[in-house]
């Protein structure tokens, strides 16, 4: 197939320099993914028994690491909360990657069907079927429960995926993505975390890597051609999608399930010096691609700061 150059692509630029050809992105994304995809079901070795003594989540990304109450906590008990924890942060992404495939496929949905562009979106959409599927293996292997987002949030997001705009829905994929990468950045070469949980993090960060750079290019792309409302628009909407990504990001609910008390945990967790950095380097990568190219401006950044995401 030949490819088709953007025919404006050397007008448009931003702070961060030229924009690349599109067509050529999503080759080069395309070639990728034919080199380093992969099933799940197969690379994953899902009959081997659980370690004794590992954890299921580095015990400093644990939201009650360094608190009074860890410290209160025996050690088997804080590995107990690692599990469930990693179920909680499986489930949150299980819930943002169908979003994510829902926004994709709106994306694509008038654009030409035989471009990279558009196969890619299909290879993306594909990958994430596969993560979920996989996140939600992790969870059942766990012995835990899901742990869904709470209702309002749940059903808030029906709104989102109806009337995103293309700037926000990008905006809001790099949300979930990014924060979630970085934490398994850490976990895959941690050799106190269980091996399938490094394992599933391994292939997770390997295929996000590209779905983050779609998404980066694309949303440059955006920002500089959209409509002003649509920019300020995504300004507010990434704020509020920070928000609730901060409020839903671990379900108190596991705190209940390892016999902590759910209120005092919550207090520790908020109060945490520790948890904040967490965070915040979790999404300085992202805040400071998006403070480039325009996102945190106006009444956006102040949701983002009241996030906690941003000092």
């Amino acid at each position: 197939m030949t490819t088709v150059p953007d025919p404006d692509i050397r007008l448009l630029r931003d702070a961060l320099g030229p924009l690349r050809d599109r067509e050529q992105v999503a080759q080069r994304l395309l070639e990728s993914s034919a080199r380093h995809s992969f099933d799940p079901d197969r690379e994953l070795d899902w009959d081997a028994p659980y370690t004794e003594g590992k954890w299921f989540w580095p015990p400093e990304l644990v939201s009650l690491y360094d608190t009074p109450l860890w410290n209160r906590m025996s050690e088997e008990r804080r590995m107990e909360l690692s599990r469930h924890e990693a179920a909680s942060l499986a489930t949150l992404g299980i819930w943002f990657e169908i979003i994510l495939m829902q926004l994709l496929a709106r994306h694509i949905y008038d654009k030409p069907v035989t471009s990279h562009h558009v196969r890619y979106a299909l290879t993306e959409i594909a990958d994430e079927c596969r993560h979920s599927m996989m996140f939600a293996r992790l969870i059942e292997k766990g012995g835990t429960p899901a742990y869904p987002v709470p209702r309002v949030h749940h059903n808030l997001a029906r709104i989102l995926k109806t009337v995103s705009t293309t700037p926000g829905s990008f905006a809001a994929t790099l949300l979930g993505e990014e924060i979630l990468d970085w934490m398994q950045r850490l976990t895959f070469p941690d050799e106190r975390v269980q091996p399938l949980i490094r394992g599933a993090t391994r292939i997770h960060v390997v295929e996000e890597a590209r779905h983050v750079r779609y998404a980066r290019e694309e949303l440059r792309r955006q920002m500089v051609t959209a409509r002003r409302w649509e920019r300020e628009l995504t300004r507010i909407s990434s704020g509020q999608a920070a928000r609730v990504f901060s409020i839903c990001f671990i379900s108190p609910e596991v705190y209940t399930r390892v016999g902590l008390d759910r209120r005092e945990a919550m207090a520790q967790v908020r109060a945490s010096g520790h948890r904040r950095e967490v965070m915040r380097s979790g999404a300085k990568r992202l805040t400071d691609f998006l403070d480039d190219i325009g996102v945190l401006t106006g009444p956006g950044r102040r949701l983002w700061r009241s996030s906690g995401l941003i000092a």
